[in-house]
């Protein structure tokens, strides 16, 4: 067990709480935007198409590189069995208490008042178990990729401790070669899908072997190097420092993002570009942010505090009143900028209510948090 203490760092928890609230309007963008969802405008919005491609082109990147870093830093702290059963619980009950109080009936929802799943009276019993699947998981799945995650960490987190790689304190390490390693990775990993597309291509459109297989391969590169930058300050020297071409390289990286997503029809190459593409610029917007949140969030903040402690009940009720929102109120509303500012304002202002009353409510405290109350 290591006592090893370190000065809180508050950007962390602003990145992180900052980072969960942007998926409200990531998917209320969604609404507006051209990509087909559950719900849709009449007529999508360029700007919004273009906002929503920017979030979801790097958010989880950057928020699993922050999780690999606080997970390895409680992994030090725990004894492996305690650590594994911390972590489990946090990210595992929060996880099992949404789907039946929130993708459930979001499911129903979906079912009765969209086109998305079509005749479920026409579907086999594989397709009606598989479309069940994705909508139950739906915004869940980065909880389920944690849990994959947590469970390998068990055995990379005591490597990362004891074995040979801890000789090394990485002092040559620059961009270049962390650009080089992310981007074998994305290679490697569009291999795996392409290999699959030829030889299993039902697979990659099972949602359970989507989520928990694929997504986890897809951000354990980012977990592994968030647990690595607790573990060698070079690293994270590297994340807080301000490097003038990673933010070229993002902005060039998020320019390829939107002219693959705009121009590569079928099933092409877009998802095995989207993944090298992706993972380069969700590497460097880590030092964007990183360096970004330093300089300006570094301190003590209760607004901050409150925000992270809401921000994942936040996350989980946000999907379901916008789908809503997306039902009720979107054909309503002819311009969509205004309808886009108007989602904001219901979902968020619903969401913090819903948070304010289950404060108030132990067992639901217990459920969407996975801490014990006392």
């Amino acid at each position: 067990m290591t006592k090893k203490t370190q000065q809180r760092e508050y950007f962390f928890d602003s990145i992180r709480a900052y980072l969960m609230l942007l998926g409200v309007p990531f998917h209320v963008s969604l609404i507006y935007s051209t990509q087909s969802w559950s719900v849709n405008s009449p007529a999508p919005s360029e700007w919004l198409t273009i906002l929503n491609d920017f979030i979801h082109a790097f958010r989880m990147q950057v928020f699993f590189v922050i999780s690999g870093y606080f997970s390895y830093m409680l992994f030090l702290r725990y004894s492996r069995q305690h650590w594994l059963k911390v972590r489990l619980e946090r990210v595992g009950i929060p996880m099992l208490a949404a789907i039946p109080l929130l993708t459930l009936p979001q499911f129903f929802m979906i079912k009765a008042w969209t086109t998305k799943i079509g005749d479920w009276s026409t579907l086999s019993r594989y397709e009606k178990f598989n479309a069940l699947t994705w909508d139950l998981i739906s915004h869940l799945w980065f909880l389920l990729v944690l849990v994959a995650l947590t469970i390998a960490g068990t055995w990379m987190f005591k490597w990362l401790r004891d074995g040979k790689a801890a000789k090394t304190e990485y002092s040559d390490l620059t961009w270049t070669k962390l650009s080089f390693a992310i981007l074998l990775c994305s290679l490697a990993w569009g291999a795996i899908r392409r290999l699959l597309f030829i030889f299993e291509p039902q697979l990659l459109g099972n949602g359970l072997f989507n989520y928990g297989v694929m997504q986890s391969l897809f951000f354990l590169p980012f977990f592994v190097l968030g647990a690595m930058a607790w573990k060698y300050p070079k690293i994270k020297e590297l994340f807080v420092k301000p490097i003038p071409w990673t933010f070229i390289g993002s902005a060039l990286a998020f320019v390829a993002y939107v002219a693959n997503q705009t121009y590569s029809k079928g099933e092409g190459w877009l998802y095995e570009i989207d993944a090298v593409v992706s993972m380069m610029m969700g590497l460097w917007m880590v030092n964007v942010v990183f360096s970004l949140g330093h300089r300006m969030l570094n301190s003590h903040s209760p607004r901050v505090t409150y925000l992270v402690n809401a921000s994942l009940f936040i996350y989980l009720v946000h999907h379901p009143l916008t789908i809503l929102y997306g039902i009720f109120f979107v054909p309503e509303i002819s311009n969509n900028t205004l309808g886009f500012f108007t989602g904001l304002l219901f979902v968020f202002g619903i969401a913090f209510i819903l948070y304010e009353i289950h404060l108030r409510i132990p067992v639901l405290r217990f459920l969407f948090s996975g801490k014990p109350q006392r």
